[in-house]
């Protein structure tokens, strides 16, 4: 049975289990990953690293704006300068997040389907070198591949 948890209770245990050498497995939920993670379908394997790269998809708390509660992602790292890391999500056309090294909680060492099988990940080079054009391959994933292999 699948329960729905708020992110703002949810997340903040899988940073704490993650601090504590555990690993970590939950169900993210959103598209802005798509096409390599399925939001509400897919798993997710987190583990905590030593050290963030561009490529690694991370679960991180972004700082609070003074009118929201926390916000947190699961994107994929697109620079690191110093202690100043920047994500985006792969099914995000435009726009950035910023953070902190400290402010990332995890990273994904493991991405399994609703069936158990393990999908492949990458660093995601190619995907971020068609940032013009992705929005035609997103919506070619949208309504085709995703279709056969999700419903």
């Amino acid at each position: 049975m699948n329960h729905l948890i708020a992110n703002h209770i949810l997340i903040p245990e899988i940073g704490r289990m993650l601090a504590e050498g555990k690993r970590v497995l939950f169900t993210p939920t959103g598209d802005s990953m798509r096409p390599f993670i399925e939001g509400g379908q897919d798993k997710v394997v987190l583990l905590k690293k030593q050290k963030v790269r561009v490529g690694d998809i991370c679960l991180a708390q972004l700082p609070a704006y003074p009118d929201q509660q926390l916000c947190f992602v699961l994107h994929r790292v697109v620079a690191v300068q110093g202690e100043q890391v920047t994500m985006k999500g792969d099914g995000n056309i435009r726009g950035e997040e910023h953070c902190m090294k400290n402010d990332i909680l995890g990273t994904v060492v493991r991405i399994e389907t609703p069936w158990g099988h393990r999908k492949w990940i990458t660093n995601g080079w190619i995907w971020r070198t068609l940032c013009r054009p992705r929005w035609f391959w997103l919506k070619v994933y949208r309504h085709t591949i995703r279709k056969y292999m999700y419903n």
